[in-house]
């Protein structure tokens, strides 16, 4: 018998805004899924795509956060492990065995490894990746539609020239991270005002 292996990987650590989101999923060993790799090297189409199959066939799969007040209190390693351990904690089947993407494991009790680069090397990895990277970019889509002046469809929280602009001509919104310098430094700019 197969063991139950779910992947976890995470999305959203480096931008200014936004949840950090984590997915974990444990994938059916008879119904394997072409095409699932690292969800940084699909276009958005595919990834939507494979995101809908992930879901359909899928023995379970689950999608964990942490909020921009959590990042700021923990600070983002911590809030990601946390988010992680909410994805995992969540599947309606408990796993056997955790892989996680990256060099760290959240403090837990499932037998577990990291594995640096998991998402180009394990498919329930690849397939965590995809899952949470749809969902945040999501995020980001019904963010840019309340605030559409900050241009969260384009850049998706990322500190980019044009996220930095934004900042500086409106200023920072409840759901950007103010632990984050380049957000600090926006928030001293308006105070300074």
């Amino acid at each position: 018998m197969n063991k139950l292996i779910a992947g976890v990987d995470e999305v959203g650590r480096g931008p200014l805004i936004g949840d950090v989101v984590t997915a974990a999923v444990i994938l059916d060993p008879s119904k394997p899924l072409e095409g699932l790799t690292d969800s940084k090297k699909l276009s958005a189409k595919k990834r939507e795509a494979l995101s809908v199959l992930i879901k359909q066939h899928a023995l379970a799969w689950s999608i964990g956060r942490a909020s921009p007040d959590e990042i700021d209190s923990l600070n983002i390693l911590h809030a990601t492990m946390l988010a992680m351990k909410r994805a995992v904690d969540n599947l309606i089947i408990k796993p056997e065995f955790v892989r996680v993407d990256g060099n760290r494991i959240p403090d837990w009790s499932y037998a577990a490894e990291a594995v640096v680069k998991g998402d180009s090397l394990h498919a329930e990895i690849s397939a965590a990746s995809i899952l949470a990277k749809v969902e945040r970019d999501h995020d980001m889509l019904v963010l840019h539609k309340q605030y559409p002046q900050y241009g969260f469809d384009g850049h998706k929280g990322y500190p980019t020239k044009a996220h930095f602009a934004a900042l500086a001509e409106h200023g920072v919104l409840p759901l950007h991270r103010k632990s984050f310098r380049p957000v600090q430094a926006h928030l001293c700019a308006f105070i300074a005002k």
